[in-house]
């Protein structure tokens, strides 16, 4: 019997050790821009929440509280436009159910997982855990375009890493064609309260997309992002009733039980709108500042990196490698990751974190100008 790891493809963020490496040495500290990991400080309320529960002897709700479960159909009203009875789910942040979802919900191998063709690779191993064919497909295209025989679908909207953005009238025809084709769909919405250049990022489970009919469809959300959580491991998904019911079942036996300080935490996490705000604006700040300097490193975003927390920019000159960029970023003290983690269609490519602390961005935008310089010179 092999081992299952075996199957998996390499951890990528393995191969940026070297990278790493060669930013440390620059004399005024490395500036790591890779990783979308939160750093600024979780709101206070949410901490004493986590700190008035922590008397939790007993076993959590798989379920969750009927105060977050509350919270968490709250907030789908106020903010993703479901108008409908929804079935919901609390998971251990949002990476746990990417990875296990197509096995949770029976897939295998005569299944086949589609997914954005620039991904979150959690997608792709999600699909190889369930011993089900990983297919990375254009979800920006028409879906009548796709190949057959998808199974499940998973969609990022707004994206990790190209920051694109499915509006409206093309998730209502992605839902139209998964009924049509008997494909079920999960709609990862994390980073949608980011939105830079567009009015809205919805949902999934918006009225106007499915008319509340959430049969065969999912949406997941954290508060990683919104609320600077990362740490807590606090995210859910929402959607078809009848699924998510047996999906609690499975839980249940399995012990994914949001821990109850955590539960409390998140009832005040997502109803407090003020934090959520003026989170917001620390990154609209932070990426207008990088954007403000893009140009002077030769460097240009996707025009249709439009929210999230990521820049997804390419260098102007052709034939410069997404390696060739971070290797020349690395000698400035700076780490990108390359667009090559995300897929082949990040070929070129370098995703931009947003998540860095003011000084690591003061630091990168007075930097950056030099990278020309760096790749003209990449001895």
């Amino acid at each position: 019997m092999g081992l299952l790891g075996a199957t998996l493809p390499d951890f990528p963020w393995d191969s940026l050790v070297p990278a790493r490496q060669q930013a440390a040495k620059h004399p005024d500290g490395v500036v790591d821009l890779t990783i979308g990991t939160p750093v600024d400080s979780v709101p206070q309320a949410i901490q004493d929440a986590l700190s008035q529960a922590a008397d939790a002897h007993g076993y959590p709700q798989t379920i969750g509280t009927p105060d977050l479960r509350q919270a968490i159909v709250g907030w789908l009203g106020r903010h993703r436009g479901v108008t409908g009875t929804v079935g919901v789910l609390p998971t251990i942040g949002s990476k746990e159910i990417v990875a296990l979802l197509p096995s949770l919900l029976g897939l295998g191998s005569s299944d086949t997982v589609a997914f954005p063709r620039a991904a979150y690779p959690t997608y792709d191993v999600g699909a190889r855990l369930a011993g089900a064919r990983p297919l990375p497909i254009d979800t920006d295209a028409a879906p009548e375009s796709w190949p057959a025989g998808i199974t499940f679908l998973w969609l990022n909207s707004p994206g990790n890493p190209d920051g694109h953005v499915l509006d409206v009238e093309h998730l209502r025809r992605i839902v139209a064609w998964a009924r049509v084709n008997n494909v079920l769909i999960a709609s990862d919405e994390c980073y949608a309260l980011l939105p830079w250049d567009v009015q809205e990022a919805p949902s999934i489970l918006d009225a106007r997309v499915c008319g509340e009919d959430y049969s065969g469809i999912f949406s997941l959300y954290s508060v990683s992002k919104q609320s600077n959580m990362a740490g807590y491991r606090a995210a859910f998904i929402a959607g078809d009733q009848q699924r998510l019911a047996a999906l609690t079942e499975i839980r249940k036996h399995s012990g994914f039980l949001m821990p109850t300080p955590v539960q409390n935490a998140m009832v005040v996490a997502l109803n407090d709108e003020a934090h959520v705000d003026a989170q917001r604006e620390v990154y609209r700040r932070r990426r207008n500042a990088l954007l403000g300097v893009l140009e002077q490193s030769g460097l240009r975003n996707d025009p249709n990196s439009v929210a999230g927390l990521y820049i997804w920019a390419e260098y102007v000159r052709v034939g410069v490698s997404a390696w060739d960029i971070v290797n020349a970023c690395a000698r400035l003290g700076i780490v990108v990751a390359p667009g090559d983690f995300y897929g082949e269609a990040g070929k070129g490519r370098v995703r931009i974190s947003l998540t860095a602390t003011d000084w690591a961005i003061e630091q990168a935008v007075a930097r950056l100008p030099q990278l020309p310089a760096e790749l003209g010179n990449p001895a």
